[in-house]
C-alpha cells in the first residue's frame, strides 16, 4: 500500500518569510496542526507545527500592556525562524508499513511527501494512515473480531480460515500478530457478523484457543509469569 494512494495532495504550504500570525491564521482556518514550509519552486526547507506558533506568540497571561509590548516585539519573527529545518520527509513510493515504523521512532504527527528533486507533493498525517488502515480492515462494516491463538506452522491459516469460512462467514480482514509463546502467533480475523457464538465453538472443538482481544497489549509483550498470560486466555 503506497501512501501516494492514502495522503493529502492538494497540500496548504507557507513561505519562509510569512509571519508567525499568518501561520496561526491558517491553522486557525484550516484546523490542521502541520505546515510544510517551502522555498522557490515549492522546494521544501521546513515544517511548523501550531505548536511552534503557539510557543512563539504572546501568553493569554499577559496584561494589555505586557501583550502590547510583546506584539511588537513578534511584529518581525518570520515563520523561518521558529520552524524546524530539514525535517524527516517520505516519499511517495514509500508504504503505510514504512510510514507507520516512521512514525513510532520519531515523534511528529505529520511527514512531508516530497519528490526526488524535494518538492512537496502531499503530506501524510496520523489521521491519514487511521483512515487507511480502517478500510483496509473493512472496520466500516459491523462485525466482531476474533483471537486465536496458533502453531505458527505452515498451512495453519488455511485451516483457520477454512473452518470460518464453512460457516459461511464472510471476512472483513485478517492480521497475525507475534506472541509471547515461542512458536506461536496471534491470529485476529475481523468477521462481518456478529453471532459468532457457533464458530468459536468450532475453533475450540478443532483444538484452536481463543484469547480476548481487549486484553490483548503488543508493547507488553512477552509477559513473565503464568498468571499475566492466563489473564488474557478467556
Amino acid at each position: 500500500m503506497f501512501i501516494d494512494k492514502s495522503m493529502t495532495r492538494n497540500v496548504i504550504t507557507i513561505d519562509s518569510n510569512a509571519g508567525i500570525f499568518d501561520a496561526a491564521n491558517i491553522f486557525d482556518k484550516y484546523h490542521f496542526h502541520s505546515l510544510p514550509v517551502v522555498g522557490k519552486d515549492n522546494t521544501l526547507i521546513g515544517i511548523v507545527t501550531d505548536r511552534d506558533v503557539r510557543s512563539a506568540s504572546p501568553s493569554g497571561l499577559l496584561s494589555r500592556e505586557e501583550t502590547t509590548r510583546e506584539m511588537e516585539r513578534l511584529s518581525q519573527p518570520r515563520v523561518k525562524d521558529i520552524m524546524t529545518q530539514d525535517p524527516v520527509v517520505v516519499s511517495p513510493e514509500n508504504t503505510l508499513e514504512d510510514v507507520l515504523l516512521m512514525m513510532e521512532r520519531v515523534p511528529v504527527g505529520a511527514f512531508p511527501v516530497v519528490d526526488r528533486e524535494r518538492k512537496v507533493v502531499g503530506i501524510i498525517t496520523v489521521r491519514d494512515l487511521m483512515r487507511a488502515f480502517v478500510n483496509v480492515l473493512g472496520l466500516h462494516e459491523p462485525g466482531t473480531l476474533l483471537c486465536i491463538l496458533a502453531e505458527n506452522t505452515p498451512g495453519i491459516m488455511k485451516r483457520i480460515v477454512d473452518l470460518i469460512s464453512e460457516e459461511g462467514i464472510a471476512f472483513g480482514s485478517i492480521l497475525v500478530a507475534r506472541h509471547w509463546e515461542e512458536g506461536k502467533r496471534a491470529v485476529f480475523p475481523y468477521l462481518l457478523t456478529n453471532n459468532v457464538a457457533k464458530v468459536k465453538k468450532k475453533l475450540k472443538s478443532h483444538g484452536f484457543t481463543l484469547l480476548d482481544p481487549m486484553n490483548w497489549y503488543l508493547d507488553k509483550l512477552p509477559f513473565e509469569d503464568k498468571e499475566s498470560r492466563e489473564a488474557v486466555r478467556e
